[in-house]
């Protein structure tokens, strides 16, 4: 048998926004996230925003002059959505509503008998908030 591959936990997710001011304040004012550290790279001509959101999930947000849009409906391969876990989903979706952004009905999934929501980031970027019990 070979060695198993020694990964611990996720370390971040790495977003790019055509929106950077939009993002930003979504992801801080709505998400709850906080700074950790932003630089501007002129050579680039583009942010990266290191940014730390409730229960330790680190983010980092880079802006590009003119990125191609998101290929979403239909789907296309590649990353999906983005999942954090809540214990308490009901105060969730009405902490976002209080904030202005717009959670779709909560549904349950069909295999975990789990109860979840989307809602986008101001690029269309789908996250998932996903009830859990622990």
């Amino acid at each position: 048998m070979t060695a198993r591959l020694p990964l611990s936990r996720l370390h971040h997710v790495a977003l790019i926004t055509a929106h950077y001011e939009c993002a930003k304040r979504f992801y801080i004012e709505v998400l709850d996230a906080h700074v950790l550290n932003e630089a501007y790279r002129s050579d680039r001509d583009s942010y990266k925003l290191d940014l730390l959101l409730p229960g330790n999930i680190q983010l980092e947000l880079f802006s590009f002059p003119s990125p191609p849009a998101r290929p979403s409906y239909p789907e296309a391969c590649g990353l999906r959505h983005i999942a954090f876990a809540t214990a308490d989903l009901d105060t969730c979706v009405e902490i976002l509503k209080e904030r202005g952004a717009t959670p779709e009905p909560v549904r349950v999934d069909e295999f975990t008998g789990a109860r979840f929501t989307f809602l986008s980031d101001p690029d269309g970027t789908p996250i998932e908030l996903y009830e859990t019990t622990a």
